[in-house]
């Protein structure tokens, strides 16, 4: 049984919420890193969430609804608290990626609940896309973590 279109609008303006979430964290968690080939990876991130809430406010649009233009309250607190740890911590590199890597965890629990929702066809098919290619960021962001963390951690503690 389809679910009801208010619903749908509902469960897309969720996801525009987490792309826009992941958009400003990547912005942010770009100024924080010294590994130029790290930042580029976060500002293309960046890019592409900015993307994806784009097609699914246009999907929202087509829907009769109206998208949401900003992330969420826990994503505020998220990116609040990332600067308040930041602050009070020496800056590596592993430091935010951690804090990238459990945002990109975060997206893709929003993206699996909204999968198993019986989503019109059209709709699933651009979810599930997006879905793979946040997948693919998490997967690339956990390897850099993994290796950074075996270049700063013995070195932190020689200090």
């Amino acid at each position: 049984m389809a679910i009801e279109i208010h619903e749908v609008r509902s469960t897309l303006n969720d996801l525009i919420e987490t792309c826009k979430d992941s958009e400003e964290g990547y912005k942010i968690a770009a100024e924080k890193v010294s590994d130029p080939d790290v930042r580029t990876l976060f500002l293309k991130s960046s890019r592409q969430r900015s993307q994806f809430a784009g097609e699914l406010q246009a999907e929202i649009v087509t829907l009769g609804g109206e998208p949401a233009t900003a992330g969420s309250v826990g994503g505020a607190i998220h990116r609040g608290w990332i600067g308040l740890k930041s602050a009070v911590t020496v800056e590596h590199d592993v430091t935010v990626l951690e804090e990238a890597e459990r945002g990109e965890d975060s997206a893709l629990k929003n993206y699996h609940e909204a999968l198993e929702k019986d989503l019109p066809a059209n709709l699933r098919v651009i979810v599930e896309r997006q879905y793979w290619e946040i997948r693919k960021t998490h997967d690339n962001v956990r390897a850099l973590r993994a290796s950074h963390w075996k270049m700063e951690v013995p070195m932190a503690g020689l200090v």
